[in-house]
């Protein structure tokens, strides 16, 4: 995959967003073949259907472990066990299960943030790996929206296209990704973890705060002080950023190479 023929990702949907207070996704329509619709993996309930934008979170097999996720949907009443173990009576009452999925969505980005596990992403050759594999397939298997690869986890946002259901668009990406990684690491086993969180975008304020939220997410995490210094993110590309990196981006980029670097590194196969 060689990103180096796109001149620029596309960054804007394809259509208007309606307002906060116009807004309305409907989604109770049916999804055509071979979209999944609503339909729910082992965290949360999703809903796969063309022409929508969706911001997608997918992270390193070893970034989170999933007894910490269990514990954490347990304590939210977001499984059966969790719910017979006597969770808050408040919290079951007092809030919807949207709100409760919402928390969790909250606690895996904020266990994200900081880092943990082998963070193969810091490695600049990885990083420009997994930027060339979303910027691949724009606009032809979706439009991509905004993305930003952090050390151990990956957003993006795309709107979809009818025949590429977003599993397939994410098989594609972590498959291809996953092996070139794990040769230039020198390890097998899995790279990805195979679930994702993913949610709808309602609006164009939602869409503006997701885009915001993405791009200031290496600065959040102390990574950087200016969005635009990041890398490996769209803000890069987004009118008023420097036509070129700056300098400070060169250190940025050695600096986190030389975290956990494994010694012997080959150069990234082609």
């Amino acid at each position: 995959m060689d990103s180096s023929r796109k001149p620029a990702p596309s960054l804007t949907p394809s259509f208007s967003l309606a307002s906060h207070d116009t807004g309305r996704v409907v989604t109770d329509v049916e999804s055509p073949k071979p979209h999944l619709g609503w339909h729910s993996r082992v965290y949360l309930p999703h809903w796969d259907h063309p022409g929508m934008i969706q911001s997608i979170n997918f992270r390193l097999a070893d970034s989170l472990p999933s007894a910490v996720v269990e514990k954490w949907r347990d304590e939210l009443a977001l499984t059966p066990a969790g719910r017979a173990a006597g969770a808050p009576r408040a919290l079951v009452e007092e809030q919807p299960e949207s709100q409760r999925a919402t928390g969790l969505r909250r606690r895996v980005e904020g266990y994200l943030d900081a880092g943990h596990g082998g963070c193969w992403l810091r490695q600049a050759d990885l990083a420009r790996l997994v930027e060339g594999a979303l910027l691949h397939f724009d606009p032809e298997r979706y439009r991509l929206l905004a993305w930003c690869i952090m050390p151990d986890h990956v957003h993006a946002l795309i709107e979809t296209r009818e025949g590429f259901p977003l599993a397939e668009v994410l098989h594609s990406w972590k498959s291809y990704t996953g092996s070139k990684a794990n040769q230039w690491l020198r390890r097998r086993g899995e790279f990805w973890q195979r679930e994702y969180l993913d949610r709808f975008i309602r609006h164009a304020g939602h869409h503006q705060a997701v885009i915001a939220y993405i791009e200031e997410n290496p600065v959040k995490a102390g990574l950087v002080r200016v969005k635009t210094d990041w890398p490996w993110s769209s803000a890069r590309f987004r009118p008023g950023a420097p036509a070129s990196l700056p300098a400070s981006w060169m250190k940025i980029e050695s600096a986190l190479s030389q975290a956990k670097m494994p010694a012997g590194m080959p150069a990234l196969p082609s």
